[in-house]
């Protein structure tokens, strides 16, 4: 099949490599001509496990291409997926000005019979509107949009995308529901289902997934919380609870917090679409409110350790990014937990594997990066543990204790165990355990 992709963030180069990798050809729109010179000469603009092996192979054999010419990139597609940016207003409503910009214009350049396809996060609604947009200067006979919504995790987006748990896709057009249906048959092979449903329900199901996946991590950080206050130990209160099917073990982890391009700002506009409707989503405003808090717990505690001489301490982070696997530091919780420290005096010195020139954009020289883990705690009075990529999971303790002043550990994620850390002569600090 011919497909067009509008906008190369995260979800659309990896929905457009992978759906080149199945025999399609697809072409990747661009506005941003420099990104799209990379991607021409051979160079994947983001980190994400996995992608680089299939845009090499892609692009080589043709399958592949970009361009920064919306009506040459559409001109022979026979499906346009728009995977655009929806950012957050200031009052949490998601942003639809360039998905409605790219339907306008495809409306005065279509001339034969298009799906086109909303990919990115969008309200309740969303489709509805490109519809609209789209007749201003369409008959439409030459159009259907559908809502299909994306499931990736960053880390793992290739894997998700390739192997999907479910593909959900919203039309009322019985011509585009085969159309689409013939384009993920080969990712459903081993009988994973293909949903479809109404265009606002599948607008709708994006959301509520995200923000209960949200509510799951932001009720088990509440509970860890607690288990501080009365002497509980979360990872067995974690273990006791996950092993009921109707729970489940995934998303069960506390830490500082979940960040994200995604979690955060589909919360938002959850709330904001429930507000907008008159109805008063109490669960979604806890979420957003404790979350919020969450983000705080490392950098309030290692005030509180240091007291009023934590001016002129100098820590060390290892982590930035939200999630490991990932360069992404969209609402990462480093980036609160490091302003909230600089703000009280406290010299940063960080590490991360994939993260750091994106924060190098943002922070510049307010904190030092460096080459490896070992470097961010050189000399520093503490370590803080924000991100909990792999690379930190066994680390040499006693290069630890060398390069710090005193042995303290402040531990965001629960990467080590308590007691191992006592053994080993650590002051050790962590979530919701003893």
């Amino acid at each position: 099949m011919k497909i067009t992709v509008v906008g190369t963030g995260y979800v659309g180069l990896v929905s457009g490599t992978c759906f080149a990798e199945t025999g399609n050809h697809v072409v990747c729109v661009d506005i941003d001509e420099n990104k799209v010179k990379r991607m021409q000469s051979g160079e994947v603009p983001i980190y994400e496990p996995g992608l680089e092996v299939l845009f090499e192979r892609n692009t080589k054999q043709g399958r592949l291409s970009f361009t920064t010419d919306l009506a040459e990139g559409v001109k022979d597609a026979e499906i346009i997926f728009l995977a655009l940016p929806t950012p957050p207003g200031a009052d949490g409503s998601a942003d639809l000005k360039y998905i409605l910009k790219v339907a306008d214009d495809l409306s005065k350049i279509i001339t034969d019979y298009k799906v086109i396809v909303d990919k990115s996060t969008v309200p309740v609604g969303t489709a509805d509107k490109v519809h609209a947009m789209l007749a201003t200067n369409l008959d439409e006979s030459l159009f259907d949009v559908v809502s299909n919504p994306e499931f990736l995790r960053e880390g793992v987006a290739v894997d998700d995308f390739m192997k999907p748990e479910r593909v959900v896709i919203g039309t009322s057009s019985a011509k585009a529901s085969k159309v689409m249906e013939r384009l993920y048959n080969p990712f459903v092979r081993q009988g994973n289902p293909l949903i479809f449903m109404d265009e606002k329900s599948a607008e709708m199901t994006k959301y509520a997934a995200n923000s209960f996946l949200a509510t799951k991590i932001t009720f088990m950080n509440e509970v860890a919380n607690l288990c501080e206050e009365v002497g509980a130990n979360v990872d067995m209160v974690r273990n006791g609870i996950g092993s009921d099917s109707r729970i489940g073990k995934r998303f069960l982890f506390p830490g500082v917090g979940y960040g994200g391009s995604c979690f955060p700002k589909d919360v938002q506009a959850l709330a904001k679409t429930a507000q907008e409707n008159n109805y008063d989503f109490r669960i979604l405003k806890s979420v957003m409110d404790v979350n919020e808090d969450q983000k705080s717990i490392l950098s309030t505690r290692i005030k509180k350790y240091f007291g009023e001489s934590i001016a002129n301490k100098t820590v060390g982070v290892w982590g930035l990014a939200f999630k490991p696997n990932t360069d992404d530091i969209r609402e990462a919780p480093a980036l609160t937990i490091i302003k909230e420290l600089l703000e009280a005096g406290v010299k940063i010195r960080a590490f991360d594997p994939e993260a750091m020139n994106n924060v190098k954009e943002l922070l510049g020289d307010k904190i030092t990066f460096c080459e490896n883990q070992y470097d961010a705690i050189d000399g520093a009075d503490a370590l803080a543990i924000i991100t909990e990529w792999n690379v930190f999971r066994t680390p040499d303790y006693e290069q630890i204790k060398s390069n710090l002043k005193e042995p303290i550990i402040f531990d965001g994620r629960n990467v080590f165990d308590p007691e191992d850390m006592v053994k080993r002569g650590f002051i050790y600090s962590s979530i919701g355990r003893p």
